[in-house]
């Protein structure tokens, strides 16, 4: 290979010097927000947040770097193996987790939850909420583009369930599957997904990633009413498995998040399984709706209206600084970004002024789950499902003294070993 010219070799070392005294300039002119997990695969990026602007980066080299501020942390992702140990006064700790519950179970308790300055969740109580991060806007909950009628519903009843279960996650902690189990004995239920399945999709749409294709859209729209459970019971954790049957035109029967009645598009727009001693009463009620039109029309009278009068959602809706799916708008782990360093430099500025900083907080509200249970429902029937049930409560239950543990080692401020953490956890 030629060797470039030695004018350009010039060149280009002027370049590099120009390029690293810029980087350092930045550097020392910025905060810097270091992704301890690295979620955005970043080395390094300045991000404007406004009139601020702070320095991305994964880069863990930066961590004793004078000008770092603040550590954000994946929740799924955070874990005991490397923790920014020991933690400088100056360092803020950030959560973002808007995954299930199951993913991480010790950030469900008070000693680890409150580890952190700032937290974007599920939560409506966390600082920045994430809970309708499956929901578009307004605009999609009114939309007619995949209701179908009802006179063509009761058509295709003659081979259609009532209604429909589409799940490939199977015996998770809310015990979903045990519910739905016991409810097919009483009414009829078409399971598309790997779970309780009696039915088949189309070869193209037995894809988990094809839930949001049209063409898997156009299928379920058909049905009446579909089994919207979540994986998991936590307030505030509400997923697509609830929105999307909303956008469809299809009556969910929901179970999962008990604050579920703060966020339905209207009083009467969802079943709430919650509300039904026994599966066999659920069913009778399905029942009855089913063959009684008017009844059944008073579920999606909002929608064909286009009226949503909850207020709650509407200005949730309104207000969050974020967007699904929107390329006008900034996305949640921007927003998350910038809550992070626009409260970093209002710190800076109050300190400037000889003022103390503001110290923000966690609080154990900002994820709050119980402790998983179980339905009594044939348990002999199937024996699997026991040692699943066992796993998802003792998880939990060992959680609890996970966080405990982890609590302890943090305060103390010195790093720790895997083998000292689990002693911890283990002891009497």
């Amino acid at each position: 290979m030629e060797e470039a010219p030695t004018h350009l070799n010039a060149f280009l070392k002027k370049e590099a010097l120009t390029f690293n005294r810029k980087r350092k300039w930045e550097l020392d002119s910025y905060p810097i927000m270091l992704w301890w997990s690295p979620l955005t695969g970043e080395t390094g990026r300045l991000g404007h947040c406004g009139a601020d602007a702070c320095f991305f980066t994964i880069n863990r080299t930066y961590l004793h770097h004078h000008m770092t501020k603040a550590l954000l942390f994946y929740g799924t992702d955070f874990n005991i193996d490397s923790l920014p140990l020991p933690r400088k006064a100056h360092h803020d700790w950030a959560l973002f987790h808007e995954e299930s519950p199951k993913n991480n179970y010790k950030l469900f308790h008070k000693p680890v939850i409150t580890l952190f300055n700032y937290t974007a969740t599920f939560s409506r109580h966390s600082h920045l909420p994430l809970t309708t991060q499956y929901l578009e806007g307004i605009e999609v909950l009114k939309s007619l583009r995949y209701l179908v009628p009802l006179q063509s519903k009761n058509k295709l009843r003659k081979s259609l369930a009532p209604l429909v279960y589409v799940q490939s996650d199977c015996d998770p902690p809310s015990d979903r599957d045990s519910y739905v189990h016991e409810l097919m004995t009483y009414i009829e239920v078409d399971s598309y997904g790997e779970c309780l399945r009696n039915k088949d999709l189309p070869q193209q749409l037995k894809n988990p990633a094809s839930m949001d294709a049209d063409g898997f859209y156009r299928i379920i729209a058909q049905y009446k009413f579909i089994l919207a459970f979540e994986n998991a019971v936590c307030d505030d954790y509400i997923t697509e498995k609830f929105w999307r049957p909303l956008k469809l035109g299809v009556v969910p029967v929901y179970y999962g998040s008990p604050s579920i009645r703060d966020w339905l598009p209207s009083n009467k727009s969802a079943i709430l399984v919650s509300e039904f001693p026994h599966p066999r009463e659920l069913a009778s009620y399905i029942r009855q709706l089913d063959s009684d039109d008017r009844l059944y029309e008073a579920y999606v009278e909002w929608k064909l209206k286009g009226e949503i009068s909850n207020q709650r959602l509407l200005t949730a809706l309104r207000e969050r600084k974020w967007g699904v799916q929107d390329i006008n708008q900034d996305n949640y782990i921007d927003a998350f970004e910038c809550m992070v360093c626009t409260n970093v430099w209002d710190n800076v500025r109050l300190q400037e002024k000889g003022l103390p900083p503001k110290r923000w907080k966690a609080e154990d509200t900002h994820l709050s789950c119980p402790e998983p249970t179980v339905f009594a429902f044939s348990p002999l029937r199937r024996p699997s499902l026991n040692s699943l049930r066992k796993m998802w409560i003792s998880s939990f239950e060992q959680s609890k003294r996970e966080a405990q543990a982890l609590r302890w080692l943090v305060d103390r401020n010195q790093n720790f070993s895997s083998q000292e953490f689990w002693a911890l956890v283990f002891k009497d």
